[in-house]
């Protein structure tokens, strides 16, 4: 059943899926006819070998289900290398840089080479990568485009550094990716969504939430003074402080730059928004079937920046700053992109950089619908957000 009328998937595609069904289906059999939504999602996104972000199929550009800012162009990377410089610096020759799951490699590309230019290379850069495909991909890219010198800092590990360290842990689109529980308001009680099996397809139920949720969900409340309405349903990520602790490690000196789309909490559970903000994306169509396709679909959440600004705080760091996407590129060196467009003779390679610009700082595309945030610990990033902060926001 395809209700959004999006192109299908073909035979090879729908094979895999339906491996993929059958894995969650056990799942569900084994745990007593239901698994937490949250379940779902992680089996449909990471599943080992089946699940979206684990298998082969392309997932980024023209031939993907979506574009993500590295895969525009290079102006994108530039800019946060710009922003990171300065911190990388004032560590000094320990300091190193760890991606969190790197697209095609094209982000690393770009800001091993900036940083270059700006002095500021780290010892080590790590891409902590889920999918053995996509590592191999940017192993391959990366060993292709850049001089050993600078491949020689690569490195890919299994998790996050397990000693003490100093530098910069920089995630674009990864918190929206992170598998999420789905909450419930009924009668004045928090319930959790669950998936369960319908004939042949999968359906959404709600059952009573753990207190673990439930308490999170009624803490929430109080921060935004108000209670949820009956029947309002969205995400929320408990286990973001936990997450948070986990990814940094032990980084005792340093900062953590985080670019996603998202909102405030006092927006992000706005009356209006009474459903959340889960989506599927399918060959760059947006749709609300997040149980259709499974593993040949992304998932995705929209950010709580007030949840992830305290999570920072709890695990040692200072708000750097919080602005959109716009305001953070054009504090941190696209005056000077702008320039060198304009100097640009090759008309078709300057009429593609300045679409480039626009689709990242356009309001209408990732401008203002795409935010960032930094913490940081005994460093300073610098002028990283004295463009249009919106930290009075959170």
């Amino acid at each position: 059943m395809n209700p959004f009328d999006l192109p299908p998937p073909d035979a090879d595609a729908l094979a895999h899926s339906a491996r993929l069904t059958q894995l969650i289906r056990e799942q569900i059999a084994a745990h007593g006819g239901a698994i937490a939504f949250s379940r779902f999602m992680e089996l449909a996104l990471y599943a080992p070998g089946l699940g979206y972000y684990s298998a082969g199929a392309s997932k980024f550009g023209a031939s993907g289900d979506f574009v993500t800012a590295p895969e525009l162009g290079p102006i994108f990377a530039a800019c946060v290398a710009e922003s990171v410089a300065p911190v990388l610096q004032q560590i000094g020759p320990q300091a190193r840089l760890l991606e969190l799951g790197g697209g095609t490699g094209a982000f690393a590309e770009v800001a091993l080479k900036r940083l270059l230019e700006l002095d500021a290379l780290p010892d080590r850069y790590a891409i902590l990568e889920p999918s053995a495909e996509l590592r191999h991909r940017q192993r391959e890219r990366l060993r292709e485009r850049l001089v050993p010198p600078l491949f020689d800092l690569l490195e890919w590990p299994d998790g996050p550094f397990g000693d003490e360290w100093e530098g910069v842990l920089f995630a674009n689109e990864v918190i929206d990716a992170l598998p999420t529980p789905r909450f419930a308001i009924h009668n004045d009680e928090v319930f959790e969504e669950h998936i369960v099996i319908d004939g042949e397809r999968f359906a959404r139920e709600l059952r009573p939430a753990d207190d673990f949720l439930a308490n999170a969900v009624r803490q929430a409340e109080r921060r935004l003074e108000r209670r949820f309405e009956e029947g309002y349903r969205s995400e929320l990520l408990p286990q973001l402080p936990y997450w948070i602790q986990a990814v940094s490690g032990g980084l005792r000196r340093g900062a953590m730059l985080f670019v996603d789309y998202g909102y405030a909490r006092s927006e992000f559970y706005s009356p209006d928004r009474s459903d959340g903000t889960l989506r599927a994306f399918y060959r760059h169509r947006i749709h609300g079937d997040p149980l259709l396709w499974p593993g040949l679909q992304d998932l995705t959440a929209s950010v709580d920046f007030t949840a992830l600004a305290e999570a920072g705080l709890a695990a040692g760091f200072d708000l750097a700053g919080y602005c959109s996407q716009a305001s953070f590129l054009l504090g941190n060196g696209l005056a000077g992109v702008l320039q060198r467009i304009e100097g640009l003779r090759d008309e078709v390679e300057k009429q593609r950089r300045i679409s480039e610009v626009k689709k990242l700082t356009l309001p209408s595309e990732m401008g203002e619908r795409f935010q960032v945030m930094g913490l940081e610990k005994d460093v300073e990033f610098g002028v990283a957000f004295m463009a249009g902060d919106l930290s009075y926001r959170l």
